[in-house]
């Protein structure tokens, strides 16, 4: 009998292991959300797009992106003219736009900061250190001819005065960050180049806190929910989110589907409950609970981009930004007239 079982036991395996596939497979499949809310916006390039933001409640919004590329909109979206300025011959990528009121920045690399007060009509060049610690990454614009700057050092700065003067938040930076997210309470958190651990930043602080990744994966993106609790994408598609009153307090991770080949990649939420995830070749998982369960919107899968950004302004405007130019607009009348998708 055992020598009947040795020689049958190679014969199995490999069906055995099909099998366990297969059953992995049929677990993690999500269902489709019920509406794809999303449509693709056409843009007057192909460079791809690297944040938007809108003026107020909208409908006017600006977009920056590689090349050095300035987009405009009046429509809150629906449509795109090119305002690209002619700033030399540096190959800029701006990275980062913001504006409060009429007042708005942007920022890029190599080192670069625009401003305008009259909402956009004008821009001005204000001239940066040479001494600065790395490249602008993220900019925030805090009220009259206020701002808040962070390098890709993790260099933080506050100007009052336009831009004129500037002055260090931290004492020291933390090397080169993969991402930056600042929640609207002033907190900063980032994610270190190889994704090895996470840094944190509260107003007040003199440095920044380094705290080790809560899994064996390497991070790929963190940011703020709506309560200041941490979010985290780790390599291989997994989410956690942490205590709201501690950033290192975290709850069991979770691994809304089979991962893609660049996994997910960011995270926004829509309101309190209503959170959406933008990954590799088309991927987009929405959650209505918390982040409990996921929905996939497989009405966007056929979409020929890696989705990198997601940001929402308010419940009834949202942006996927996608490369070489792919734009995905949020549009609430979608979801009264679409049909429920497959699942």
């Amino acid at each position: 009998m055992t020598h009947w079982l040795r020689n049958l036991f190679p014969k199995l395996l490999p069906v055995l292991f099909a099998a366990l596939l297969c059953v992995g497979c049929t677990a993690r499949k999500i269902d489709s959300v019920a509406a794809n809310p999303w449509e693709v916006i056409n843009l007057p390039t192909e460079q791809t797009m690297l944040d938007v933001t809108l003026v107020g409640k909208g409908p006017h919004g600006w977009m920056v992106g590689k090349g050095a590329t300035i987009l405009e909109t009046t429509d809150g979206g629906k449509t795109w003219a090119d305002k690209s300025l002619d700033l030399g011959d540096s190959p800029y990528n701006l990275e980062s736009v913001s504006f409060s009121g009429k007042e708005g920045w942007i920022v890029g690399k190599p080192a670069i900061l625009l401003h305008t007060t009259d909402e956009g009509k004008t821009w001005s060049e204000i001239p940066l250190s040479n001494q600065l610690p790395g490249d602008p990454r993220l900019i925030v614009a805090l009220g009259s001819q206020q701002a808040e700057m962070m390098t890709d050092l993790g260099a933080i700065y506050r100007t009052t005065d336009g831009g004129r003067n500037w002055k260090a938040m931290v004492q020291e930076s933390i090397g080169v960050v993969r991402n930056v997210s600042r929640s609207s309470s002033g907190k900063y958190v980032s994610v270190s180049s190889r994704g090895s651990y996470y840094s944190t930043w509260t107003p007040g602080d003199e440095a920044w806190q380094q705290h080790n990744r809560n899994s064996s994966r390497r991070l790929q993106n963190m940011g703020f929910g709506p309560d200041d609790r941490l979010w985290s994408l780790a390599r291989g598609g997994q989410v956690q989110f942490s205590s709201p009153t501690d950033v290192e307090t975290w709850a069991a991770t979770t691994s809304p589907e089979l991962r893609n080949s660049l996994g997910l990649l960011d995270l926004a939420y829509r309101n309190d409950q209503e959170l959406w995830i933008t990954g590799g070749s088309g991927d987009l998982l929405a959650s209505y609970d918390g982040g409990k369960t996921w929905q996939k919107d497989r009405a966007v899968g056929d979409v020929p981009s890696n989705f990198y950004r997601i940001l929402f302004f308010g419940q009834d405007q949202g942006f996927v930004l996608g490369q070489n130019g792919v734009i995905l607009r949020y549009d609430t009348a979608k979801l009264n007239t679409a049909a429920p998708a497959a699942s």
